[in-house]
């Protein structure tokens, strides 16, 4: 059977729930987006136009709830890759939005450029553990302009062939990217079906829903664009100080979104997707590394599976800056705990220093961590063909298996995970190899990757097209 993991009970993920339901229907969440408020009043909520909080009656949570669909997919450009929720599948979706990276060639740190931005984006399209996009790494010429964010989407759609997640600065970008999407996708009707996009909404904590971002999400209502809301709680400062409080809140944050998404558009598809974290009580800080963040992303997926809803759950962090012992112990039991309970999405590899850093060798790293989590997630397999009573038997007291056609058949069946990478040799087969490190065969194998590997190309008319839509672009900066 699977690997079973539970950290919150059955009374426990009820309570979680119920205490819910008070906090939005008694104290609320301030609504910075004056369309939000509107839309939410009309669904029944309670707006307090001196302060703009909102509450929510139990009937509105309990209807978005209903609403919100179980069962989507997530749609790729490359043929193959649509992602099934709810589907019993996990992949990885790469932690985001670094501001620095560490240097390959001299280790040092650095500001990101567009080439790291590029290199990131590549290499995550040639890894097939990873399924979902976000932009790993700030730099290049960024998206101030409307011609500088179709030409972002444009590198986006033509260097990944996966499932995108990404969010608009503003209102003004939504109707740029669905023309994107359409020359890139087709009409209408086919990216309301396919779900190409899905969009990130991240509710400040404690229970406030932001106006910008939140106003360019619902400039795409009609359009079916699912929505991954991410609130990011952080025990002890933005969070209050326990974990099972920090569960009640992200709950409480992803909830009183949901009651906005479902009111302005009824089925949207919908992921819960709270990255719950903890602050480092000996300097405040983010502690990317704590064991209670595994806790809190198995705890998230475990209310998500409670409603029935799609998960992105977050873990895998690390606080310190460089790849290593402290990194590598930190991100492997922060990505066990939560990939035991198998989210949809897992996020979490590739960055360090409190997912400021971006390390391309630390992703590959990463992703040889999910690999091994998976296994241990698959469990110990109990079918009638794997107890092997006649082996023992035919094998007898001070027998062997080794030659025997069930070894054979379980080293290719999966019973064993073969890794390929790092070090499972002799100690002098090793040593004779010059002692190599995981680091550096890590960052052979991203180069070897950014050698070789072609994303899918768009096509030369799609690329005329976008094209036209980046110098229209201009023209409206310009006007």
């Amino acid at each position: 059977m699977r690997t079973l993991l539970q950290v919150l009970s059955e009374d426990e993920r009820s309570q979680v729930h119920e205490r819910t339901l008070s906090i939005l229907a008694r104290i609320g969440m301030r609504v910075d987006t004056a369309r939000g408020r509107e839309i939410l009043a009309d669904a029944g909520a309670q707006v307090d136009s001196d302060t703009n909080v909102v509450r929510f009656p139990r009937a509105l949570v309990k209807e978005a709830l209903r609403l919100a669909p179980r069962d989507f997919a997530l749609g790729a450009r490359r043929p193959g890759w649509d992602l099934r929720m709810n589907g019993g599948d996990c992949v990885l979706l790469v932690d985001g939005e670094a501001t620095s990276v560490l240097d390959p060639e001299t280790g040092e740190r650095r500001p990101g450029t567009l080439n790291d931005w590029l290199g990131a984006t590549r290499l995550i399209d040639a890894l097939d553990e990873i399924g979902v996009y976000w932009s790993m790494v700030e730099g290049g010429e960024g998206r101030g302009t409307m011609a500088d964010a179709v030409r972002y989407w444009r590198r986006l759609f033509c260097n990944f062939t996966k499932h995108v997640q990404d969010s608009l600065a503003s209102p003004d970008q939504a109707p740029w990217l669905i023309e994107v999407l359409q020359a890139i996708f087709g009409d209408r009707e086919t990216i309301r079906r396919r779900h190409p996009l899905s969009f990130l909404l991240c509710p400040q904590s404690p229970l406030v829903i932001e106006g910008p971002y939140t106003d360019a999400y619902l400039a795409l209502v009609g359009w079916d664009i699912p929505v991954a809301v991410m609130p990011m709680p952080l025990m002890g400062a933005t969070a209050p100080g326990s974990l099972i409080s920090t569960v009640v809140l992200g709950n409480c944050e992803v909830l009183g979104t949901l009651c906005l998404v479902q009111a302005a558009a009824p089925g949207t598809p919908f992921i819960y997707a709270p990255a719950l974290a903890v602050m480092d009580p000996r300097s405040g800080r983010y502690s990317a590394g704590a064991i209670e963040s595994g806790l809190l992303g198995a705890a998230a997926t475990e209310m998500a599976r409670t409603y029935g809803l799609p998960v992105e759950a977050s873990g895998g962090g690390t606080d310190h800056f460089v790849p290593g012992i402290q990194a590598g112990y930190e991100r492997s039991m922060n990505a066990l705990l939560p990939a035991i309970s198998w989210p949809d999405i897992l996020v979490g590899p590739g960055l360090l220093g409190g997912s400021m850093i971006l390390s391309l060798e630390q992703l590959m790293i990463d992703v040889e961590v999910f690999r091994m989590c998976r296994r241990a997630h698959r469990g110990i397999v109990a079918d009638e063909a794997k107890w092997l009573d006649d082996v023992i038997g035919r094998a007898g007291p001070g027998g062997g298996f080794l030659s025997e056609r069930s070894t054979v058949d379980g080293i290719r069946g999966g019973e064993w995970y073969v890794s390929k990478v790092g070090v499972h040799d002799t100690f002098e087969r090793w040593d004779g190899a010059g002692r190599p490190g995981l680091l550096e065969e890590a960052r052979e194998r991203v180069a070897h990757i950014l050698a070789t590997h072609e994303p899918l190309p768009l096509g030369e008319d799609v690329e005329r097209e976008l094209e036209h839509i980046r110098i229209r672009a201009q023209d409206w900066d310009n006007d």
